[in-house]
């Protein structure tokens, strides 16, 4: 699989004949998008909106725009917005091309890379989507300059993620940039991110190999989004990470000063360490996660700062 990856300045993406945009509704006004001459539609980036309702409203907006399978679509946001622009390219009349530009640190990392697309249901994290492949990635960091800090730091946990998989040098790296009170993301940090997670990517396209190791944290995280929403999903996927470690650590596959690295490490990122609810709450939305085999849960656990491997528990009542 070729490598849609590229870096630099959005303004030198020129649109073409045909081409739609679904953006995050933050650049509404602000006269960056319009300027490109291109129909815009616009999305809520939250997840109360990455549902089946707003894919059916872009569908019909397309039709209105008499949009055929020679159109070209453009997800210009974070995950939430390049997720479903990659859903509605895959299903529009059977499938039309697209492209990505991811505006947040996550999707620059992470959520924008890959081909996977989708949608929540009844409040289960992307329990509907697609592999489907952009023709592009186009990473401007330029955007990362007006990210809220907040937003930065959820970019944050899943790069420490990515890191944590195949690059101790780059973890430790990254955890310094954090550790500052406005951080300032080297290019070099988000290239090394997406390249190991093309690497993963390439070895496994359809996610039934070793990709799985890039859901480090989400077994954990996404229980943690389905029972609170007190934290976005790049804070719970760090939380996620934590009690990955935890649980590495008990089943003696981590060291126990690496498992209270990590947490130490993710702390002082501003990142949140403690799950907002009980465990055992936690533990029913599990039962219901993608990764669900049968009688087995699959999760993710570290067992040193760079390596991982994959772990399944049966399921207990």
């Amino acid at each position: 699989m070729k490598n849609n990856l590229s870096y630099g300045s959005v303004a030198d993406l020129f649109p073409r004949t045909g081409t739609i945009l679904i953006a995050d509704s933050w650049f509404q006004g602000r006269g960056i998008l319009e300027a490109w001459g291109c129909p815009v539609l616009w999305v809520q980036a939250s997840e109360q909106d990455k549902t089946l309702s707003t894919v059916e409203r872009l569908v019909t907006q397309l039709l209105e725009l008499q949009a055929d399978r020679d159109t070209f679509l453009i997800g210009v946001g974070g995950g939430i917005t390049t997720d479903i622009t990659g859903f509605v390219a895959s299903i529009y009349k059977r499938g039309v091309k697209f492209g990505l530009v991811p505006t947040t640190l996550l999707a620059q990392v992470d959520a924008a890379i890959g081909g996977k697309n989708g949608v929540n249901f009844d409040r289960y994290k992307n329990m509907l989507g697609t592999f489907r492949q952009a023709e592009f990635v186009l990473i401007d960091t330029d955007f990362l300059q007006t990210l809220p800090l907040r937003e930065l730091r959820c970019g944050a946990a899943e790069m420490l993620k990515t890191f944590l998989l195949a690059d101790s040098h780059a973890f430790e790296s990254a955890v310094e940039v954090f550790r500052a009170e406005r951080p300032q993301v080297p290019q070099w940090l988000v290239r090394r991110a997406g390249q190991i997670k093309m690497d993963f990517v390439s070895q496994d396209p359809e996610d039934h190999g070793v990709r799985r190791l890039l859901n480090l944290g989400h077994t954990f995280g996404h229980a943690i989004e389905k029972c609170s929403s007190r934290y976005a999903h790049g804070e719970a996927v760090a939380i996620g990470i934590v009690m990955a470690a935890r649980m590495a650590c008990e089943k003696g596959l981590l060291q126990a000063e690496d498992a209270e690295r990590i947490r130490q490490d993710f702390a002082a990122c501003g990142l949140p360490v403690e799950p907002p609810v009980p465990e055992a709450e936690l533990h029913k939305a599990i039962l219901q996660d993608k990764k669900r085999s049968g009688e087995t849960i699959r999760y993710v656990l570290p067992t040193a700062i760079g390596t991982a491997r994959l772990w399944e528990e049966s399921v207990t009542a």
